[in-house]
């Protein structure tokens, strides 16, 4: 078992009751500002990559454009469908967007600082299980999509919403195995203690597939492109919120914007050293950038830098089928995610077993080099062999169902078969009618 690292959660719950008013307030606008600026920034970056121009109009370089949408957004008329539940209606928004707010209260931005002369953590709370209540807060959101899509009394709402309900199901479990190798490491669940554990090497470096899989599953927990299904503009019109207008249709996308900020935040608490600046700037003068007020630039650096990964994807691919993307969630992410657990914690015996690293490196090599090998000598099965296995003698009817539907690979369409199936006939009795034509030209 691995030791537990110097830090004390007795720490939390002494303050006074005014500076936990002063962090929660804080939380609170910062959350606000990241989101206004997070959609500029957005718009910017994806104008950029497409060579064209972003906002520019509304305040210093367009960066109050968003502040001028969602005040456009609150003064809009608010339409109720006639055929909706009025008070899930109303509701869903609501649970989508509080949760939004609780996540960061467990997120360390800061060592100890003084606030007004009291001593006090850069972090509201701690507990012994604080990335367990991250994931269950996030969890906790995803009813607020289902409860809107339900209650909106239209068919697209619904789907979008059982689309968001199996895709956060599919990629929380995921996210879940993600962080199994990180708590192996540090010995605890508390983001404080996780964080303290990192101050020699982040997590991102040491465990590597952890942190790719956690980037990759977060796109999908916060219904991001390429990831954004349950909003698909091509099958389900604008999804659960379709039924939405005015500050009722705002609020789940001000929540999917904090939800980005919030994965962020745990990615850097779990991965990426958490308050801690990067090297070398955190070996200048003994760690002094790691102490004070400056572990915050570092935090915020760390959380713009992983919103550029989501809004870098969006500009560049392009969505996904839904069948593609729950494939690659349950038959890749999740097998790799426990083979990994299991690696991880055959390191975590061996160092407890007093092996040496380069020992494990070798033979970890070693196996990595005999899989590659055996995967090299495997006979790829190629789509053309599982076509041909599909083919079949009988003709495809694409209108037995009533509406016109595309072929599967292998299959004829019912003219195109009946043409197969006159084969040489046809041909034979086409050249037969062009010699007797010619034939009868000639003769006249």
């Amino acid at each position: 078992m691995i030791a537990a690292q110097s830090y004390d959660l007795g720490a939390f719950g002494n303050d006074p009751w005014w500076i936990i008013a002063i962090k929660c307030l804080a939380i609170f606008v910062l959350l606000i500002l990241l989101t206004l600026f997070n959609i500029v920034f957005e718009r910017k970056v994806v104008a950029r990559m497409q060579h064209r121009v972003g906002p520019n109009r509304t305040g210093p370089g367009g960066w109050l454009q968003s502040l001028a949408d969602g005040t456009k957004l609150m003064f809009k008329e608010d339409i109720v469908p006639r055929a909706a539940d009025k008070i899930v209606y109303v509701v869903a928004p609501i649970i989508s967007l509080v949760p939004a707010f609780l996540i960061m209260a467990v997120i360390p931005m800061g060592p100890e600082v003084s606030i007004f002369g009291h001593e006090t953590r850069l972090q509201v709370t701690d507990m012994p299980v604080a990335v367990l209540f991250t994931l269950a807060i996030a969890s906790v959101g995803v009813y607020g999509l289902m409860l809107a899509g339900w209650s909106s009394g239209s068919p697209y709402p619904l789907l979008g919403a059982l689309r968001s309900t199996a895709q956060v199901i599919s990629y929380e479990l995921v996210m879940g195995l993600s962080f199994v190798g990180v708590f192996l490491f540090a010995g605890t669940m508390s983001t404080s203690g996780i964080v303290e554990s990192q101050e020699r090497l982040w997590y991102g470096i040491i465990l590597m597939p952890s942190f790719v899989v956690y980037l990759i599953s977060m796109v999908g927990e916060t219904n991001r492109a390429p990831f954004d299904l349950p909003e698909a503009e091509g099958e389900l019109v604008a999804g659960w919120g379709t039924e939405y207008s005015s500050f009722k249709y705002a609020m789940p996308f001000q929540a999917e914007y904090m939800n980005m900020v919030n994965v962020s935040a745990i990615a850097t608490t779990l991965f990426l050293g958490g308050w801690r600046a990067p090297w070398p700037i955190s070996a200048i003068n003994d760690g002094m950038f790691n102490t004070g007020w400056w572990p915050i630039l570092w935090f915020l650096g760390k959380i713009i830098l992983l919103m550029f990964l989501f809004i870098w994807l969006r500009g560049t691919l392009p969505r996904l089928r839904y069948d593609q993307f729950m494939h690659f969630g349950w038959k890749v992410l999740l097998p790799i995610s426990l083979v990994w657990i299991v690696a991880v914690a055959a390191m975590r015996l061996a160092f407890n077993e007093g092996i040496e690293r380069s020992q494990i490196l070798t033979y970890g090599g070693i196996a990595v080099a005999v899989i590659l090998v055996a995967s090299l000598l495997i006979p790829e099965k190629r789509p053309d062999d599982e076509a041909g296995s599909d083919r079949s003698d009988e003709p495809f009817d694409a209108f037995a169902g009533g509406h016109p539907v595309p072929p599967m690979p292998g299959q004829v369409p019912e003219p195109a078969a009946a043409a197969v199936r006159a084969g040489t006939t046809s041909t034979s009795s086409r050249s037969s009618t062009d010699e007797d034509t010619s034939g009868e030209g000639s003769h006249a």
